[in-house]
C-alpha cells in the first residue's frame, strides 16, 4: 500500500536523456503499427462480405473474431507481462501478430473464411499483449500529471496509422471487378481478391519480423523506462476496484461503438441514398474518419494541457451523441442531384446533400480522439489495483469491438436501416459522458504497480 502523495520510484529518474526518448519513439510506433492492422478490418470486411457473399451479421463476424481476443487473452497478457516485463511482452506481442499475418495468407490461399477469423483471433491476441504493456509503459514516462498527454499523444500516432491502414486497405484490397456495383461475381474474380489479401498481410509479416529485430537492440533502454515488474501479479485483482470496473465498462462501450462505426462506414457511405459512389472511393473517404481522429488526438494533446481531462472527456462524448443523432434523424433524407464532384485530395465525392449524414458519421472520428486515453489514464489513476492488472481488465474491455458491431448489425437486419443501427454507438457515448461526469469527484494516485488510494 503506498501514499498517493509518494513519488513514484521507478526508472523515471533512470532512463534518463537520449535512453528515454528512444524508449518512448519505440513505443509510440507500436501504437502505429496496431493501429494499421486493427483498420485493415474495415476493408477485409467488404472483401469477405463481396467474397462469400455474407449477411450484414457474418460479415461482422471479422470484427468478432478480432476483437473477442481482447477478451480472452487481456487477463494472461497481463499476468504474462507483471512476471515477464515490458520489453519481452512488447516482442512476444509483434510475434503474435507476424503469426496471425501468415494465417491468413493460408486462408486466402484455401479460400476459407473460417481460417481468416482464426487469423484475426492469432493477430489480435498479439496485438492485445502490446496494448496491456504499452498504454501504461507511456502513461509512465515522465511527470504524472502528464499521463493523459503523453497516452493521447501516442494515440495520435495510432490515429495515423489508422488512417494509414484503411488507405492501404482500400487501394490494395478494393480493387479488382467483384466491387463493382451490379456485377456477376465469378470465381476468377474471387482468386483475384483473396490475392490481394495474401499479398497485404505478407508485406507486414515481413516488415513486422524485421520490428522485432530492431526491439530485441533496445530492450535494456525499454526495461529501464518502464515500470518495474518480475512479479507476478494476479490480473483478476482488478475486479476489487471499483474503478477499474467503471473504466471497464467504458472501454468496453467506446471501442465497441468506434468499431461498429468504422467497420460500417464504408457499407454506410456507398448506399445510393447516401453518396453512391463506388467501394474503393468509400473506402477511401472512411480515411478521413481516423484522420480526424489523430487531428483530434493531437488537438486534444495540446487543449489536456490547460483543460482538465475529464472536461476534455465530456466535451467530445456530448459532440459524438450529437453526430450520432444527426445521422439517424438524416435516414429518410432523399439526398439531391448530384450537381458536381468534390475533390477531397485522398477521394472524391459527389456534391450532393448526401453528404450531410455521411460527413456526420465521418466526423464521429474527430469526438471519438481523445475517448481511449482519457478514459484510461482516468480510470488508471483513480484505480486501486496495480496497473498491470488495471491494464489487463481495461484491454479485455476492448472485447467491446466483438459485441457491438453484431448489435450494430442485427439493428440494420431488423430495420433495413444503417442510418437506425447508429443507435447502438449513441447508448456507449451516452455511457462515457456520464463516466466523465462522475470522473471528476474522483481521489486520484501516481500510477504504479503497488498503488491502494483514497478507495
Amino acid at each position: 500500500m503506498t501514499d498517493p502523495a509518494i513519488t513514484k520510484p521507478s526508472a523515471n529518474g533512470s532512463a534518463k536523456g537520449s535512453g528515454l526518448k528512444l524508449a518512448v519513439v519505440y513505443v509510440t510506433c507500436l501504437f502505429f503499427i496496431w493501429a494499421l492492422v486493427t483498420n485493415l478490418l474495415d476493408p477485409l470486411l467488404k472483401t469477405m462480405k463481396t467474397v462469400f457473399t455474407l449477411s450484414p451479421v457474418e460479415a461482422n463476424l471479422t470484427g468478432f473474431a478480432f476483437f473477442i481476443a481482447y477478451g480472452v487473452m487481456s487477463m494472461p497478457s497481463a499476468g504474462f507481462l507483471s512476471k515477464a516485463g515490458y520489453a519481452k511482452s512488447v516482442m512476444v506481442g509483434l510475434g503474435g501478430i507476424v503469426l496471425g499475418c501468415f494465417i491468413a495468407i493460408a486462408a486466402a490461399k484455401l479460400h476459407t473464411f473460417a481460417l481468416v477469423l482464426t487469423a484475426l483471433f492469432v493477430m489480435a491476441s498479439g496485438i492485445t499483449l502490446l496494448q496491456v504493456a504499452a498504454n501504461p509503459l507511456i502513461a509512465s514516462m515522465g511527470k504524472p500529471e502528464d499521463s493523459s498527454f503523453r497516452l493521447n499523444l501516442s494515440q495520435a500516432f495510432n490515429s495515423l496509422g489508422a488512417a494509414c491502414g484503411l488507405w492501404f486497405g482500400a487501394n490494395f484490397l478494393l480493387k479488382g471487378e467483384i466491387f463493382e456495383k451490379g456485377i456477376t461475381i465469378t470465381q476468377p474474380m474471387r482468386e483475384q481478391a483473396l490475392g490481394f489479401v495474401s499479398n497485404v498481410y505478407f508485406a507486414i509479416g515481413v516488415g513486422l519480423a524485421l520490428f522485432i529485430l530492431a526491439i530485441f537492440f533496445v530492450r535494456h533502454r525499454i526495461t529501464e523506462a518502464a515500470p518495474k515488474t518480475g512479479q507476478f501479479v494476479n490480473p483478476l485483482s482488478a475486479l476489487s476496484s471499483k474503478w477499474a470496473n467503471l473504466g471497464a465498462i467504458g472501454i468496453f462501450l467506446y471501442v465497441g461503438a468506434e468499431v461498429a462505426v468504422s467497420l460500417n462506414l464504408l457499407l454506410f457511405i456507398e448506399q445510393a441514398h447516401v453518396l453512391n459512389i463506388a467501394a474503393e472511393q468509400a473506402g477511401k473517404m472512411t480515411t478521413f474518419f481516423m484522420l480526424f481522429a489523430m487531428i483530434g488526438r493531437f488537438a486534444g494533446s495540446a487543449l489536456l494541457k490547460s483543460i482538465k481531462d475529464y472536461v476534455l472527456l465530456t466535451i467530445v462524448a456530448v459532440g459524438a451523441i450529437a453526430l450520432c443523432l444527426v445521422v439517424i434523424l438524416t435516414k429518410d433524407m432523399t439526398p439531391s442531384a448530384h450537381s458536381g464532384t468534390l475533390n477531397l485530395i485522398l477521394a472524391t465525392a459527389p456534391v450532393t446533400t448526401g453528404l450531410i449524414p455521411a460527413f456526420a458519421a465521418l466526423l464521429i472520428g474527430l469526438f471519438n480522439s481523445i475517448m481511449f486515453p482519457t478514459i484510461f489514464t482516468l480510470t488508471l489513476q483513480r484505480s486501486s489495483a496495480p496497473a498491470s492488472a488495471t491494464s489487463g481488465l481495461l484491454c479485455m474491455a476492448i472485447a467491446g469491438g466483438a459485441f457491438l458491431p453484431l448489435v450494430f448489425g442485427k439493428i440494420e437486419e431488423m430495420t433495413g436501416s444503417k442510418a437506425l443501427a447508429f443507435a447502438a454507438p449513441l447508448a456507449c457515448y451516452v455511457y462515457v459522458l456520464w463516466f466523465a461526469l462522475v470522473a471528476k469527484k474522483a481521489p486520484t494516485h501516481v500510477i504504479e504497480e503497488g498503488v491502494a488510494a483514497g478507495h
